[in-house]
């Protein structure tokens, strides 16, 4: 089985509909952080504007973001709290044309042979079969490292146990990760695996728990304060393993975004949680395949921002997006914040990672 990119079929502007639909309407910002009134929201579905007669699609979208249309004619999303006093925004509430305004949800669909309107498991649960999922991912990750940009955004269970660090390390090394988004917590114990073996004070092996293991991680921060950075660190003490290294030594980037309750953090920590939340947006813009690990509100707010698709050469194309948890919850929030697209997997992180690293690199 070899990966088959979906075709987009674009919608037929020769329809009567959109001939006959009016322009867009267009009110200007009068103050910063603030839009007009009847402004348009943005989902994650392709959005076409009608401007001067011709219907333009918002290439770089995201959920909840407004269109701006810039003096080059280009349409800019924009969060609300990024409009600036004079941006010209679109207004409009409703998308089948109406009021130039058109929400295209089918451009990646194909026609179903399915004809029964009752069937069982229909949903996705700890009862779905996913072999069929690893597959797909398997040939989507093989394709994605000659052709596209995957982004990974991790929960810190994958640092509290050896064969899920060494497996996420293997990824990274083999060209199967272009970026990462996680919090404090990932990287603090990921070092901390690196330096002491430990996480949490817990073997990551053995999950041994060691005398005074409480203080581990805490000794760690204060190392990687006291180096500056977490590759002085790694420099500095000799690691030679885990996730974090593998993405210093390899050049991958990576954002780590704070969280009320953190420890320390890390040099590399952003505190303030917009620019953060802009950091991890310029870091979706260049992605075509997210999967987000054991991370409820990473996931959440990764999948708020993060399109269902992207435009590769001047090609629309699919942007994947998967989500990965133990919890069912977890998996089906996203969906219930609108991210309907997300491929959910309801299994353990840990376990999942492992299979994934053997199911795409050689040997492994």
């Amino acid at each position: 089985m070899s990966f088959q990119m979906p075709e987009y079929h674009e919608p037929d502007f020769k329809e009567a509909k959109f001939q006959n639909a009016p322009d867009v309407k267009v009110a200007v910002a009068e103050k910063d952080g603030v839009n007009p009134d009847y402004y348009h929201s943005t989902s994650m579905y392709p959005e076409y504007f009608k401007i001067d007669g011709n219907w333009v699609l918002a290439e770089e979208s995201r959920m909840d973001s407004s269109v701006v249309i810039r003096e080059d004619g280009r349409l800019d999303v924009v969060e609300m709290r990024n409009i600036k006093k004079g941006d010209r925004v679109i207004l409009g509430r409703s998308e089948n044309c109406e009021e130039g305004i058109y929400l295209h949800t089918t451009g990646f669909e194909e026609e179903s042979s399915a004809t029964d309107n009752f069937v069982f498991r229909y949903g996705r649960s700890r009862e779905t079969a996913f072999s069929k999922d690893y597959d797909n991912l398997y040939e989507l990750l093989k394709y994605e490292k000659e052709h596209g940009s995957i982004l990974w955004v991790m929960g810190p269970a994958f640092a509290f146990d050896s064969d899920a660090r060494n497996a996420m390390q293997a990824l990274v090394e083999h060209g199967f990760v272009d970026g990462l988004m996680a919090g404090n917590a990932l990287a603090t114990h990921d070092l901390e695996g690196g330096l002491l073996k430990t996480a949490l004070g817990q073997d990551i092996y053995t999950q041994e728990l060691k005398p005074n293991g409480h203080y581990n991680h805490l000794d760690v921060i204060n190392l990687v304060r006291r180096s500056g950075s977490i590759p002085s660190f790694i420099e500095e003490h000799g690691i030679k393993d885990g996730i974090m290294y593998a993405l210093v030594k390899n050049d991958v980037p990576f954002v780590l975004t704070s969280s009320i309750r953190d420890d320390g953090p890390l040099p590399e920590v952003i505190a303030n949680a917009y620019e953060g939340q802009n950091a991890m947006r310029n870091m979706v813009r260049k992605a075509t395949t997210v999967i987000c690990l054991a991370t409820q509100l990473h996931t959440i707010a990764t999948g708020n921002m993060t399109p269902s698709f992207r435009i590769v050469d001047g090609v629309v194309r699919p942007l994947y997006i998967y989500t990965i948890d133990i919890s069912e919850f977890v998996v089906n929030k996203l969906h219930d914040r609108g991210s309907l697209s997300a491929i959910s997997m309801v299994t353990n992180a840990q376990d999942f990672i492992v299979h994934v690293a053997k199911g795409v690199i050689d040997n492994y």
